[in-house]
């Protein structure tokens, strides 16, 4: 009977000693959103529909009355998408002791359709079967030239810079952009592009003639013959232009699901070279 009693008050012990601590804890005092950026819609006229942006501005933005900015595109730049981890690569690199690239607003392009937006019309049956909806990319350039940059021109302070970052279809129509109308943006990333679209056909298509000085950065990883010699094409023919500045990097750990976020971080070390690194 001793022994029972002992147990009953070892458990009432231990009891007040665990409502002793909860009562003991600190006590939340507010909670608030955590944010990194704003989100915006506007109708565009020119694909008649609603398109969404999705903004992050340096830290310095609103303390910087005068300042102006660069601005980073980014296709698949929905918050489920790529938003996100590529803000971070940019608020890493503009930490003063990084100073990896300047402080720079993003601009993510959320999608509607993607398979739509990204690829020009096509003459192969199965890339007819497998995107039904093909063949709408002149109307998104048109929308990204006409409409979207002139948005974020009037609504932002904004620098003359302008870089593209595309992955996969989003490669492809980065690299449409840059045979077609190459001064819509001054630096390119395109990373594993699928410019296996329409049996291989724009590489061999004329190019517009680039004037003003570009810097192109391609990257592609362990992805398949096709993939990777399509990449590999790609820059063989930027080497050749003396007025673009290419660099290229095949990631043989990477694939195409996660070569993306490594891929950025090397485009910006490309783009933006440290003082010491510009000497040698």
């Amino acid at each position: 009977m001793k022994l029972h009693y002992a147990f009953l008050l070892l458990l009432s012990t231990l009891s007040l000693q665990g409502i002793a601590q909860q009562n003991s804890a600190p006590k939340t005092l507010e909670t608030t959103p955590f944010t990194i950026g704003e989100t915006r819609t506007f109708y565009s006229d020119i694909l008649k529909e609603n398109r969404t942006i999705n903004v992050y501005l340096p830290a310095s933005y609103t303390e910087k009355k005068e300042a102006t900015y660069p601005v980073i595109y980014l296709l698949d730049g929905s918050k489920d998408e790529d938003f996100i981890h590529i803000a971070g690569i940019v608020q890493f690199g503009n930490f003063p002791w990084i100073k990896m690239l300047p402080e720079s607003i993003i601009i993510g392009i959320s999608n509607v359709d993607r398979k739509r937006d990204f690829t020009y019309p096509t003459t192969n049956k199965k890339d007819k079967e497998d995107f039904p909806t093909t063949g709408g990319s002149e109307a998104f350039i048109s929308f990204l030239e006409k409409e979207l940059q002139s948005y974020v021109a009037n609504t932002y302070r904004i620098s003359e810079e302008r870089t593209l970052i595309g992955q996969s279809l989003g490669g492809l129509l980065a690299t449409e952009i840059l045979w077609k109308k190459p001064t819509l943006f001054s630096k390119y990333i395109i990373v594993s592009p699928s410019l296996w679209w329409d049996d291989n056909s724009l590489l061999p298509k004329e190019r517009v003639a680039i004037t003003n000085p570009t810097n192109v950065y391609v990257a592609v990883g362990k992805e398949g013959p096709y993939m990777e010699s399509a990449a590999f094409s790609l820059i063989g023919t930027l080497k050749e232009d003396r007025n673009i500045t290419s660099n290229f990097t095949y990631f043989d750990g990477q694939d195409h699901s996660n070569i993306l976020h490594k891929a950025v971080y090397e485009a910006f070390v490309h783009f933006y070279p440290k003082e010491e690194e510009k000497k040698e």
